[in-house]
């Protein structure tokens, strides 16, 4: 089978490690970027496409001929984009998809994302509270995005991460839920390898596990 993975996000911090493992492990990939050249990769499987997530069409472009579909997306300090910018990509996202008969989407949001297997301790409490103070916006947004996948008819697994760390991956992650079996940290390195892990194995369908050290 083809094997060809529609990307959002690709120039952020968790798409530059997430693209290249992918590539590595023998995916073709089609990515939407607003800037092209804040990607230096070159490979005949990386196709680079100029648009923005906002936009129907360029979200249809990029869907167009792939089989599954991952977002890592996410709110940028002093970006003007739509503060409702993951909910509205994800559905244009989710329209493309029915339109083109593409099943499996892995989306990734924060853990202050609520869901019904965590067990917030006071640090997650704490933090969550942070969140909803200082960005108020984001977190609507995330947890907006979060319920529109949820209503979808796709094969959908939401990957929730904690504070992400510009370090060295550590070649290991745990999942479980926040505050069961988390810790508070994770690299982005580590964060993309069980995002390519999660796309090969399908583990997680239909559910928002929570990763970290």
């Amino acid at each position: 089978m083809n094997k060809t993975i529609a990307l959002f996000g690709v120039s952020g911090r968790t798409g530059k490690p997430l693209h290249t493992l992918l590539l590595d492990k023998g995916y073709a990939i089609k990515a939407l970027v607003r800037t092209p050249n804040a990607i230096t990769t070159t490979h005949d499987a990386l196709t680079i496409l100029q648009g923005n997530i906002l936009r129907p069409d360029d979200v249809e472009q990029t869907i167009a001929g792939t089989n599954a579909v991952i977002s890592v997306i996410g709110h940028v300090r002093g970006d003007q984009q739509s503060p409702q910018l993951q909910t509205e990509g994800t559905r244009h996202i989710l329209a493309a998809m029915q339109r083109h008969g593409v099943q499996r989407l892995i989306s990734l949001t924060g853990g202050a994302v609520p869901y019904s297997h965590d067990q917030p301790k006071f640090a997650d409490k704490l933090i969550r509270g942070i969140m909803s103070l200082v960005a108020k916006d984001a977190l609507a947004d995330a947890i907006a995005h979060a319920e529109l996948i949820q209503g979808s008819a796709t094969q959908w697994t939401i990957v929730r991460a904690p504070r992400l760390l510009e370090k060295p991956a550590e070649g290991a992650y745990r999942v479980g839920w926040v505050g069961v079996n988390a810790s508070t940290s994770l690299t982005y390195g580590d964060l993309a390898a069980f995002i390519a892990d999660e796309l090969e194995q399908g583990k997680y369908i239909h559910s928002m596990p929570f990763v970290s050290r």
